[in-house]
């Protein structure tokens, strides 16, 4: 069994101490005297919570906003620019999360794409849940499922990217980059209808809970969000949709909140911003 995990240079965070237990020397991202931060979208929003980064994903998100102006992936060193990587043990992970947890019950394992380390994070998401007795959601694309990591999951954070986060000439023009590798299968990667109707029907028979967050950016998202996503699919509830503006940081927000807040009341569907942006900036860490 693989028992190493590749995390993106955050790794866990914030912290305060090491996997053995010492003191940093460094405060965290967050500016506090305390390991935690909370989690910033979604049915938890506000929740006190480590979160856990890993390294690469299978997809290379570029929006355009309202106005036509580029808005990249808000963790680039965890897909576009993965460099500085940490592998360590599950066990270490594991030990970095107790000596950090403090009174928080909620952990956070988020990428990149998870799903693409399977094996190292069934286990990881097995000690974290029977060691610590921690609950975890998992923040995922939605076009990977593996049940072993799924089993000892209590929340999919699952996010299907739009057409409007496709690569295309212009947009990779704009910021100097390349049309190859996962730039150019983001477009046939990023809808996978089979995989998603996986992760509701588990987490419906399973008890778990699920939110199909979209990432909203476009007038026109709207209609590709009835008609590919909540048409096609069976066994959820208008609860289950959310939708989040699009933005990295606070004027990129400023664009697309009235619109998509207007989205959401309009349809019946749950609306989420990003208050961690709001508290913290764009740095990440946080």
């Amino acid at each position: 069994m693989n028992n190493k995990i590749v995390l993106a240079n955050e790794g866990v965070f914030p912290i305060t101490k090491d996997w053995e237990g010492y003191a940093l020397p460094h405060l965290p991202a967050t500016g506090m005297h305390m390991p935690g931060t909370i989690q910033g979208e979604g049915l938890l929003m506000g929740m006190p919570s480590l979160f856990i980064r890993l390294a690469s994903c299978n997809l290379r998100c570029i929006w355009n906003l309202p106005d036509g102006t580029i808005s990249k992936c808000d963790t680039p060193y965890a897909s576009f620019d993965v460099k500085e990587v940490k592998r360590m043990e599950v066990d270490q992970v594991v030990q970095l999360v107790k000596h950090n947890i403090g009174a928080m019950k909620h952990v956070v394992i988020t990428g990149g794409e998870p799903f693409l380390q399977n094996e190292p994070l069934a286990l990881l998401s097995k000690q974290l849940k029977e060691e610590l007795k921690l609950h975890i959601t998992i923040e995922t694309n939605g076009t990977l499922f593996h049940e072993e990591v799924a089993k000892n999951i209590d929340l999919f954070s699952i996010s299907p990217k739009l057409k409007n986060s496709t690569p295309n000439e212009a947009k990779l023009k704009s910021l100097g980059l390349n049309m190859n590798g996962p730039m150019k299968s983001h477009g046939e990667k990023r809808y996978n209808l089979k995989t998603l109707q996986e992760f509701i029907n588990f987490s419906k028979a399973n008890k778990k809970n699920l939110q199909l967050k979209f990432v909203v950016g476009q007038e026109e998202d709207e209609k590709e969000i009835v008609k590919y996503y909540i048409t096609p699919l069976t066994n959820i509830e208008p609860q289950d949709i959310m939708l989040m503006p699009l933005g990295a940081n606070r004027e990129e927000l400023k664009k697309t909140t009235p619109m998509v807040l207007e989205m959401a009341i309009r349809n019946g569907w749950r609306y989420t911003s990003r208050i961690h942006i709001d508290l913290f900036g764009a740095k990440p860490g946080v």
